[in-house]
């Protein structure tokens, strides 16, 4: 997916947990994602200065973090190590390898069937 460029974030028709970010340059292609404020409690994150750089971040806290979902045989699960950063003043994002120790694959409890159906 190296090759698309521009995005749109959308939200879930049926759960507000979730949203999904559209590409404009492939239309058939779509990640789901969510903010880890709802999905993992006492998510923080170090990033190297470089990573954020280009996002012309005036202040941190003007980052938005997602974090993609991904739908395996069992369970929904979350990449914790490498979050999307979210400049949405400027419309700019990347996704940034992270220095904290958190897996790639992060099980969602079942307190979250529900988005086994969409994700």
């Amino acid at each position: 997916m190296a090759d698309c460029r521009q995005w749109v974030l959308l939200a879930d028709a049926e759960i507000d947990t979730l949203a999904w970010l559209q590409s404009v340059d492939r239309p058939q292609r779509a990640l789901a994602v969510a903010s880890p404020r709802r999905l993992v409690p006492g998510y923080r994150v170090r990033v190297p200065r470089r990573e954020i750089e280009p996002l012309r971040l005036e202040r941190l806290g003007d980052a938005e973090l997602l974090l993609i979902l991904a739908k395996g045989d069992r369970s929904v699960t979350l990449n914790l190590k490498a979050p999307l950063v979210i400049n949405l003043s400027c419309r700019l994002g990347r996704q940034v390898v992270v220095e904290n120790d958190y897996p790639v694959q992060y099980e969602l409890g079942g307190a979250y069937e529900v988005l086994r159906k969409s994700a």
